[in-house]
C-alpha cells in the first residue's frame, strides 16, 4: 500500500478563523431548539412553525443553489442528471424536511437539552446504518462508545420522564426518528457530495425541503392562517431561518474548507453544552446532576466512536 502524504497543517490565521467559524456555527445551530421552544409559548403548532422557518429561509437557499450552479474559475459545473435529481429530491425529503419536522414536533414534549443529546447520537446511527446498508464493520471500541452515548441519553430521559410524564416518551421517539432520518441523509449523500459539491447539494436539498414544508402547510392548514400568529412567532421564525439555519450552514462549510471536517466535527461537540446553557438561561430549564452526567456520557461516547473510527485500518 502506498503511504499517503500527510496533509499540511493549516496556517495559524486560517486555523484561528476556521476554529472561530466552526464554534459560532455550532452554537448557532444549537440555538434552534431554544427558538422553537420560545415560539411554542405563543400557541403555534409544529406545522405552522416549520413552514414559517422554511418560507423565510427559501430565498437564501435558492440563492445558494443558483450561485453554486455557476462555473467558477473556468471549470464547468456538472449538470443534473435524472439520477442526480431523484437523489436531491430524496435527500431533501429525508435529511431536511422529515428530519426537521420530526424534530420540531418532538420539541413540543421534551426539553431542549434532551433534544440536543438525542440528536447528538447521529454519528452512532450512521455507524449502524453503515453496518446495515453496506456491511461495514463496527469495532469493539465503537460499540463501547455507542453504549456510553445511549446510556447518557437514557439517563437524562429517565430523569425527565419522572418529572414531565408520559409525553416525554413521545417527544423522545419523534426526535430520535429525526436523528435517524438525518443519518439516512448522511449515509446516502456521499456520492452526490462528490459529484455536485457539498454546498450545492445543501442548496438544492434544502430548497426541496422548504417546498415540502410549505406544501404540507397548504394541505393541512388554511392558507389564511399562515400569518395568523403572534408577531413574536414571526420574528422568532425569521431569526431561526437566518441565524440558526442559513448562517450556520455557511459558517460550518467555510470552517471545513479551512480546518477540515474532522476538526470541525470536534468543535461541534460544543453544541449540546451550548443548548443546555441557553436552555437554563433563556428557557429556565433545570440544570441538574442528571443532565450534566448524561451530557458527559454522550460526549464521551461520541469521542470514543470517533477515535475508534480514525484508528481502523484502511
Amino acid at each position: 500500500m502506498v503511504a499517503k502524504a500527510p496533509q499540511a497543517a493549516p496556517a495559524a490565521p486560517a486555523l484561528a478563523l476556521g476554529l472561530t467559524l466552526a464554534l459560532v456555527g455550532a452554537i448557532a445551530f444549537s440555538a434552534k431548539a431554544i427558538i422553537v421552544k420560545l415560539a411554542y409559548r405563543h400557541g403555534v403548532d409544529a406545522v405552522t412553525l416549520i413552514m414559517l422557518r422554511m418560507l423565510f429561509a427559501l430565498p437564501f437557499f435558492l440563492a445558494i443553489a443558483w450561485w453554486t450552479s455557476k462555473p467558477r474559475g473556468g471549470k464547468p459545473v456538472p449538470s443534473l442528471t435524472r439520477a442526480d435529481t431523484l437523489g436531491v429530491l430524496g435527500l431533501g425529503f429525508t435529511g431536511y424536511y422529515l428530519a426537521s419536522f420530526l424534530d420540531f414536533a418532538g420539541l413540543a414534549y421534551i426539553s431542549a437539552s434532551l433534544e440536543r443529546l438525542i440528536l447528538y447520537l447521529n454519528p452512532t446511527l450512521v455507524l449502524l446504518l453503515g453496518r446495515t446498508l453496506y456491511g461495514k464493520a463496527i469495532s469493539r471500541n465503537q460499540l463501547l462508545g455507542m453504549g456510553i452515548s445511549y446510556g447518557g441519553v437514557l439517563l437524562v430521559f429517565g430523569h425527565e420522564a419522572n418529572l414531565a410524564g408520559a409525553d416525554v416518551a413521545l417527544g423522545a421517539v419523534l426526535v430520535f426518528l429525526s436523528a435517524v432520518s438525518y443519518a439516512l441523509y448522511l449515509s446516502y449523500s456521499g456520492e452526490l457530495v462528490l459529484r455536485l459539491g457539498s454546498l450545492r447539494l445543501v442548496g438544492l436539498a434544502t430548497t426541496v425541503a422548504c417546498v415540502c414544508c410549505i406544501l404540507q402547510f397548504v394541505l393541512l392548514r388554511p392558507v389564511s392562517a399562515a400569518f395568523a400568529v403572534a408577531p413574536a412567532v414571526l420574528w422568532l421564525s425569521l431569526l431561526n431561518a437566518i441565524g440558526c439555519t442559513v448562517i450556520p450552514v455557511l459558517l460550518v462549510m467555510m470552517a471545513i474548507e479551512r480546518i477540515g471536517s474532522g476538526l470541525a466535527a470536534q468543535i461541534g461537540m460544543v453544541g449540546p453544552m451550548s443548548t443546555i446553557t441557553m436552555g437554563v438561561l433563556i428557557l429556565g430549564e433545570p440544570f441538574t446532576g442528571w443532565v450534566l452526567a448524561g451530557t458527559v456520557l454522550v460526549l464521551l461516547g461520541i469521542y470514543v466512536c470517533s477515535r475508534a473510527r480514525r484508528t481502523l485500518p484502511g
